[in-house]
């Protein structure tokens, strides 16, 4: 069953984008909670596949040209801000992507549709669909038009850290070891669950935090690390 007509068209003309496949869009609209309840839909998770890789080559691109003297890796840490998940899913309520989104009930009444890993997935489903209904060129628009004030913001300073590409930074200076993240712990049910992650350097637990993704968890974990200066400590 696609979404109502009504209110494709109005989620058309407000993000400045007409699909030639509404099906596509309706896709990317579909959290995996809903084909739980109705097996024949197709969830967004393969079109968020897409969309990521998508969203990192037009942000590199748009890096690579906006700072031609800035080194690779400033490009990278610049390009992780743009693309975090609290930067997407900031533009993704902006755009109304969780109201417009199919999700079962659940999920629903957990606050699914203002969850940031959601609108975060939903955006870049979003992408995904856009670049195969109608090309490259028109999620470069669709990017620049949405994401442009969001990567002036980061080239400004304007935007939330990224811990951890800062304790990557800050650790790499002290040897080449990697810094690994683990999920510690899962609770709650599927459509609320909460994540713990650690951060593992040289062997040892440097940082533990929770979130409501895996995402945000590791985020977490990172400020802890940072917290603690275990680099100082070396």
């Amino acid at each position: 069953m696609l979404l109502a007509g009504e209110s494709l068209a109005r989620l058309q003309e407000h993000i400045g984008v007409h699909f030639r496949s509404p099906a596509l869009l309706e896709e990317a609209l579909t959290h995996s909670s809903y084909t739980f309840e109705n097996p024949e839909a197709k969830n967004n998770q393969r079109l968020e596949f897409l969309g990521d890789a998508v969203l990192e080559v037009l942000v590199s691109e748009v890096l690579f040209h906006r700072l031609p003297e800035a080194p690779e890796g400033e490009l990278t840490k610049f390009r992780a801000a743009v693309v975090c998940e609290s930067s997407l899913a900031r533009t993704a309520a902006h755009l109304g992507l969780g109201l417009a989104m199919r999700m079962g009930r659940g999920e629903e009444l957990s606050g699914g549709r203002w969850r940031p890993s959601v609108l975060a997935d939903a955006f870049e489903a979003l992408l995904g669909a856009l670049y195969l209904d109608q090309g490259l060129d028109a999620a470069r628009t669709f990017v620049s038009r949405h994401l442009g004030p969001v990567i002036e913001d980061v080239i400004a300073g304007r935007h939330e850290p990224d811990y951890k590409t800062e304790l990557q930074e800050k650790l790499q200076k002290m040897s080449r070891e990697p810094v690994k993240y683990v999920i510690l712990k899962e609770e709650g049910p599927d459509h609320a669950k909460t994540f713990t992650a650690g951060v593992i350097y040289h062997g040892a637990l440097i940082g533990q935090g929770v979130g409501r993704s895996k995402k945000e968890a590791e985020q977490q974990a990172a400020k802890a690390a940072l917290a603690r200066r275990v680099w100082r400590k070396r």
